[in-house]
C-alpha cells in the first residue's frame, strides 16, 4: 500500500557527567567567616547591653513614677485640706452675715410696723373727725332747711 515511508530512527548520545566541584580555601573566605563571627558576637553584646539598659531605665522610671504619684497624692490631700478649711470659714462667715442681715431686717420690720400703726391711727382719727364734721354739716343743713320751710309756711299762712 504505499503512502508513507517508515519513520527514521533517532539515537541519542548520553549526557556528559556533571562537573566536579572542588572547594579551595582562600584568604577572602576565611576573612568573611571571621567577620561574620565577630559581627554575631557584637550583635549579642549589643543586645545584652540594650537589655541591661532597659532594666535600669525601667527601675529608674518606675521609681520616678512612684515618686510622682506620691507627690501628686500629697498635693491633692493638701489641696483638699485647704479647700475644707476655706469652706468651713466661708460657711461661718456666711452664717454670721445671715444673722446680722436677719437682725437688721427684724429691726427695720419693727420700725415699719410702728410707723404703719401710727399712720393707721392718724388715718382713723382723721376719718372719724371728718365723719363727725360731715354729720354736723348735714345736721345744720337739715335744720336750716327745716327752719326755712317753717318760715315759708309761716309767711304763706300770714299772707
Amino acid at each position: 500500500m504505499g503512502g508513507r515511508p517508515p519513520a527514521p530512527r533517532v539515537e541519542y548520545i548520553p549526557a556528559p557527567p556533571p562537573p566536579v566541584t572542588v572547594s579551595t580555601p582562600t584568604q577572602s573566605l576565611k576573612t568573611q567567616v571571621e567577620l561574620t563571627r565577630i559581627s554575631g558576637e557584637q550583635n549579642r553584646l549589643n543586645m545584652e547591653t540594650g537589655a541591661e539598659l532597659d532594666r535600669i531605665n525601667e527601675e529608674f522610671y518606675t521609681g520616678q513614677d512612684l515618686r510622682r504619684y506620691r507627690a501628686r497624692g500629697a498635693e491633692e490631700r493638701l489641696l483638699s485640706e485647704t479647700r475644707g478649711e476655706q469652706e468651713r470659714a466661708t460657711i461661718g462667715t456666711t452664717g454670721a452675715e445671715t444673722r446680722r442681715t436677719r437682725e437688721t431686717e427684724g429691726a427695720q420690720t419693727r420700725l415699719t410696723r410702728e410707723t404703719e400703726g401710727e399712720q393707721r391711727r392718724e388715718t382713723i382719727g382723721k376719718t372719724g373727725e371728718e365723719t363727725r364734721k360731715t354729720n354736723l354739716q348735714q345736721e345744720q343743713f337739715r335744720r336750716y332747711k327745716e327752719n326755712r320751710d317753717f318760715q315759708q309756711a309761716q309767711s304763706a299762712y300770714k299772707s
